[in-house]
């Protein structure tokens, strides 16, 4: 059942049951059980960034100044309110952060990278790679 709605998350209770094997309540009463568990979070709409003018995908690496709870709030609530970045990551390495941005071109990325994140006093270093290509869209979780 996750493989079928990670697949298509607007797949009917009908059809849920057919490809397994279940009565279409059976299938219903399932799904809403995995909803009211957590285990499905929500269901989004897959964007083209392309087609949003969003030409720029990067991965930026953050290495912060220091780790004090006050910076780090601080930090935190900055890149949640940053529509370019996507997703934020907490990773162990020479990076404290990792982030995903999407932006419109290169001059908005430089834009990102110095006058916001490099403005901020806990960060000490940003070290930015552009995605030239996307080998493997992101996948399903196995289920």
């Amino acid at each position: 059942m996750l493989a079928a709605l990670q697949e298509n998350a607007q797949v009917t209770a009908q059809e849920l049951a057919e490809r397994l094997g279940l009565s279409p309540s059976q299938a219903a009463r399932r799904r809403l059980r995995l909803e009211a568990s957590g285990v499905i979070r929500g269901y989004r709409a897959e964007l083209d960034a392309e087609a949003l003018g969003l030409g720029v995908q990067a991965f930026v690496q953050v290495q912060l100044r220091n780790h004090d709870s006050v910076q780090s709030k601080s930090f935190g609530k900055l890149i949640k309110a940053q529509p370019e970045i996507v997703s934020a990551w907490s990773m162990t390495g020479d990076a404290d952060l990792l982030l995903r941005v999407y932006c419109q071109d290169l001059a908005s990325l430089n834009h990102l990278i110095h006058a916001i994140l490099l403005a901020h006093g806990s960060v000490s270093r940003v070290h930015s790679q552009i995605v030239m290509n996307q080998l493997k869209q992101d996948a399903a979780l196995p289920a």
